[in-house]
């Protein structure tokens, strides 16, 4: 039993001394710490703040109807040229029937008044030419007559307006044809042939017909936040990425940044228009979302380092540069423009 312990023991000390002279191995045999190095460079910093929107027309036109009534025919569609006074639609009145017996009972009344003042005025030419009367009796006659004649037209047009939506004094001009008032494209027709429509009046806004825009001139419409408003001017350059359009890149030019902000999501945004610049050829559909990265300052050609390779300590920078091989001292920079990746360096370090 002693013989059995003690060789338990001598195995014991083997395995331990072994395990002992196999890890002082392993630790000779790792490999030297390797420290990557980094050299400054000549490069651009652009610092730049992104604001969300869309692209829109700077003006588009809403197509009314000047009468009331019924869609008979459409004569455009969406996405269609048109230039100032073409026909859109053509409109087929309604009448309001108490309007329509007003008008009828108006012309009625008319022509009774007619009949009256041209017995009358025939009577008074007889007598006149008969050197009967005074001219002035014969002139009041006459005067009537033609003040019946009058309210008689007037009364006809009225009543053809209303049956028809226009008359013939009106000529060629008709409110029942919906003509384009600005010339550009067709964005949309909401309303289908045979839907009604109610006119444009101090009461009503009335029905669209159409909307039209110049889609050659376009604006971004977007928000930033409070923080990057300040550091906004007028003629900013933007550029512009599509989300909808891949692999191209439009610029705008800021024109408009709103005096007063609103409250999004807890946080204060301020709108933003900018003109945008097409080229000849490049064509935008309207409401495309955007992103603009708006330029707020460029350094160019200036000695840039990776700002990750910077330590901040009391308001002063410090980077560890190489002296020997595998000697580094601490140095004090002064830093200039970043953008969030690279920073400008003023002094403190030269291109090697």
């Amino acid at each position: 039993m002693k013989v059995i312990l003690r060789y338990t023991l001598v195995l014991v000390a083997l395995i331990v001394f072994f395990g002992l002279f196999y890890v002082l191995y392993q630790k000779g045999q790792e490999k030297p710490e390797v420290v990557e190095t980094t050299s400054p460079t000549m490069d651009t910093i652009v610092k730049k703040t992104v604001a969300t929107g869309s692209i829109v027309p700077r003006k588009e036109i809403e197509i009314k109807p000047k009468v009331s009534g019924i869609i008979e025919e459409l004569y455009v569609e969406a996405g269609k040229m048109v230039k100032t006074g073409d026909v859109l639609a053509k409109v087929k009145v309604i009448p309001d029937m108490l309007s329509l017996n007003n008008a009828e009972t108006r012309l009625e009344n008319a022509k009774l008044s007619l009949d009256l003042a041209q017995t009358e005025y025939d009577r008074q030419k007889s007598l006149f030419d008969k050197k009967v009367i005074a001219e002035a009796d014969f002139l009041t006659a006459k005067n009537n007559y033609s003040k019946a004649k009058a309210e008689v037209e007037s009364s006809e047009n009225n009543l053809q307006l209303i049956k028809e939506g226009s008359s013939k004094k009106m000529g060629k001009v008709t409110n029942t044809l919906i003509k384009a008032t600005v010339s550009g494209m067709v964005l949309s027709v909401p309303v289908e042939a045979g839907n009604s429509v109610t006119e444009s009046n101090t009461f009503n806004d009335g029905t669209t017909i159409a909307t039209i825009a110049n889609m050659q001139d376009m604006i971004f419409k977007g928000k930033v936040d409070e923080s990057e408003v300040g550091k906004l001017s007028e003629n900013m350059e933007l550029v512009l990425v599509v989300g909808a359009i891949e692999n191209q890149k439009f610029t705008a030019k800021l024109e408009h940044i709103a005096p007063k902000g609103v409250a999004e999501n807890g946080a204060i945004q301020f709108e933003i228009k900018a003109t945008v610049v097409l080229k000849p050829g490049q064509f935008i559909r309207a409401g495309y979302s955007a992103n603009a990265d708006i330029v707020l300052d460029k350094r160019e050609n200036v000695l840039t380092i990776n700002e990750s390779l910077i330590s901040f300590r009391n308001d002063s920078a410090f980077v560890q540069v190489q002296t020997k091989p595998m000697i580094f001292a601490e140095r004090q920079i002064k830093t200039g423009l970043s953008d969030g990746i690279n920073v400008e360096v003023l002094s403190g370090i030269k291109l090697t």
